[in-house]
């Protein structure tokens, strides 16, 4: 089993283009409509169930693979932004724990995954993703910041009343800082990657509910369902270009 964690491997993970960013904040927009329909529409518990059971088969493929695939990675981006959501959503919808709450939870366990990656690795790169024990705390933070980043969403255009409309420009906003302070005040690359990776969450999110939600509550009311079938379009698109052009396949496999 160790020997399996440990072997050595191709990069796992994309070339950060612009093309990643494009999918990525696609991507959580789409985890939260997919999410609210479902979890809205049929039983919510056998929904997060099956939701759970999709997303632990795709990761394990994304595992086994020995290099990069634009299909199977950002399938499995997609499904921890489906499962993601609902993890946030049912905390606070079916347990009635405050948003504020259940991002700070969402947050320490952030923070534990991170400081566990670290410990064990000495790295928090995703530059570095050439093992299967990393990739595997990779894809814990990368859940755990999915979870975070709903329940701040919902608390800065719910809890805190700035609409979704609001939150989203706000997002916008705060995702060009890391950037800014990596290019102007030498903030650690890696730090900045992180602090606007989670931001994308709330940001993708925010907007997408705005274009879902009826008017009087601010949205523009295209209706969850609609909403996500025009994201997963759009992603479907990106990643088919992505998977036949390799623009994002890492420069040793390309």
């Amino acid at each position: 089993m160790l020997s399996w964690l440990n072997t050595p491997l191709a990069k796992k993970v994309p070339e950060l283009t612009v093309y990643f960013w494009v999918v990525k904040v696609l991507t959580t927009g789409m985890g939260e409509t997919t999410s609210d329909y479902f979890v809205h529409t049929y039983d919510p518990y056998l929904v997060v169930i099956l939701a759970a059971a999709v997303l632990g088969l795709v990761v394990l493929i994304q595992l086994a693979m020995h290099r990069y695939n634009a299909w199977i990675y950002w399938l499995a981006v997609s499904m921890v932004a489906v499962f993601g959501t609902m993890a946030a959503g049912i905390v606070h919808i079916y347990m009635g724990v405050p948003y504020q709450y259940s991002a700070t939870l969402y947050a320490a366990s952030t923070v534990v995954i991170f400081a566990l990656w670290y410990w064990s690795e000495r790295t928090l790169s995703v530059h570095s993703i050439f093992t299967r024990r990393r990739e595997a705390f990779y894809w814990a933070a990368v859940l755990a910041t999915f979870a975070m980043g709903t329940a701040v969403g919902d608390m800065t255009a719910v809890t805190f009343r700035l609409g979704f409309f609001a939150s989203g420009i706000l997002f916008a906003v705060l995702i060009a800082l890391p950037g800014l302070a990596y290019r102007f005040l030498r903030l650690n690359e890696i730090v900045a990657f992180w602090i606007a990776y989670i931001i994308t969450r709330p940001l993708g999110a925010s907007f997408a509910d705005w274009l879902a939600v009826p008017a009087n509550v601010g949205g523009l009311n295209l209706g969850k369902g609609a909403v996500s079938i025009a994201l997963w379009v759009l992603i479907f698109g990106f990643v088919a270009f992505l998977a036949i052009t390799r623009r994002d396949t890492p420069a040793r496999d390309a």
